[in-house]
C-alpha cells in the first residue's frame, strides 16, 4: 500500500479565500483586526513559526505587532507586556509563542491574557470552555488537524459522522496547546479517542497503543518517533510535528514526528512535513484573530465554535 499524501497547501489555498472574505466583512463593519505576537528568547522553532505567521498575516493584510523579549526577561516583564497588549484597541488577538524560558511559568503568563484576546485558548477560562465542548476559540493547530481530516473525508466519499462514530483515534502527545485540545475536538465529534505520549516508547509500549488506531495524530515533538512498526495497515496518519534537525552541511531542515517514507508504505493517507497541517494552522490562527475582533466589538458573541466546520 502507498498512502495518499494529503496536500495541506491545497486545503490552505481553499481556506485562504474564506478567511480573506471574513476579514473584508469585519473591515467593512468597522471592526479592527490586529495580531500581536510575543516571543521570549530565541528558540529556533518558535522563531520559524513566527516568520510563518507573519507572512500569512501580511498576505491577508492583517495588522501585526511584534513583542520580542530576551531570554533573560523576568516573568513580571512578560506579564507587563501582555497587560499593554490587553489594553491596546488595535490588537484583537495575542499569541504567546512557545517554549517560554524555563524560569517563566506558563500558567501565570497564560492567566495574564485577556480571555477575549486569547486566540489559542490557553487562558484557564478558554481552556475550560474548550474542555466543556463550548470553545470560544479552538486552538489553531488542533483545529487545523480536524479541518484537514474533515476535508479529506469529504473527498474520499466518507460521511463524517459515520466515520468518527466508528473510528478509533489516538493522539500521541499531551501538550496543553496541541495534544489536549486534539482530544477535546475529537470528543466533540463523538469519536473514540485515546492519548499517550512519547514516554510510552521508553518501555517499548508505544506500538501497542498506536497499532490499534484508525487515525493516528502525532504531536509529540520528537523527530521520527513514529515508524512503520507503530502503524496499522490502512491507518490515516496526521503528523503535527515541526522539528528543526541539523543537516550534513551544517544547516537545519524541518522534519515531522513521523518517519514519512516508511509509514507512507503502510498508511491509507498521510500528511507531509512541511506542507501538511502547518499551512492550515497559520490561516486558522488569523481566523481566530478575526473572530476575536468581532467578539470584542460585540458583533460575534458566539465566538469561533460555529465556524469550526467551515
Amino acid at each position: 500500500m502507498t498512502a495518499e499524501v494529503i496536500d495541506g497547501r491545497k486545503t490552505a489555498f481553499e481556506l485562504r479565500e474564506v478567511v480573506a472574505e471574513e476579514l473584508r466583512s469585519a473591515t467593512v463593519a468597522g471592526v479592527a483586526v490586529g495580531l500581536a505576537t510575543v516571543l521570549v528568547g530565541d528558540d529556533p522553532a518558535a522563531a520559524a513559526y513566527l516568520r510563518r505567521i507573519d507572512r500569512t498575516a501580511a498576505r491577508l493584510g492583517v495588522a501585526r505587532r511584534r513583542v520580542a523579549l530576551p531570554a533573560a526577561a523576568q516573568q513580571a516583564e512578560v506579564i507587563g507586556a501582555l497587560a499593554g497588549l490587553n489594553q491596546d484597541p488595535a490588537v484583537s488577538g495575542i499569541l504567546v509563542l512557545r517554549p517560554l524560558p524555563g524560569h517563566i511559568g506558563e500558567a501565570a503568563v497564560f492567566s495574564a491574557l485577556a480571555p477575549v484576546k486569547d486566540i489559542e485558548a490557553v487562558h484557564p477560562e478558554n481552556a475550560g470552555l474548550l474542555a466543556l465542548g463550548s470553545p470560544r476559540y479552538a486552538p489553531s493547530t488542533a483545529a487545523a488537524v480536524f479541518h484537514v481530516l474533515d476535508r479529506w473525508l469529504d473527498q474520499a466519499g466518507e460521511e463524517r459522522s459515520d466515520f468518527y462514530h466508528r473510528a478509533r483515534l489516538l493522539v500521541v502527545g499531551r501538550s496543553n496547546n496541541v495534544g489536549k485540545p486534539l482530544v477535546s475536538l475529537a470528543f466533540a465529534r463523538q469519536a473514540a479517542v485515546g492519548s499517550v505520549d512519547e514516554w510510552a516508547s521508553a518501555g517499548n509500549r508505544l506500538g501497542a497503543h498506536t497499532r490499534g488506531a484508525d487515525v493516528l495524530i502525532v504531536a509529540a515533538g520528537v523527530p521520527g518517533l513514529i515508524r512503520a512498526e507503530h502503524v496499522r495497515a490502512g491507518a490515516i496518519v496526521l503528523d503535527v510535528g515541526i522539528n528543526l534537525v541539523p543537516t550534513a552541511g551544517g544547516g537545519r531542515r524541518i522534519t515531522g514526528d513521523v518517519a514519512f517514507d516508511e509509514v507512507a508504505a503502510r498508511a491509507r493517507a498521510i500528511t507531509p512535513v512541511p506542507g501538511g497541517i502547518g499551512p492550515v494552522t497559520d490561516l486558522l490562527l488569523v481566523r481566530n484573530t478575526i473572530v476575536a475582533a468581532r467578539n470584542a466589538a460585540g458583533a460575534d458573541p458566539c465566538g469561533a465554535n460555529e465556524r469550526l466546520e467551515t
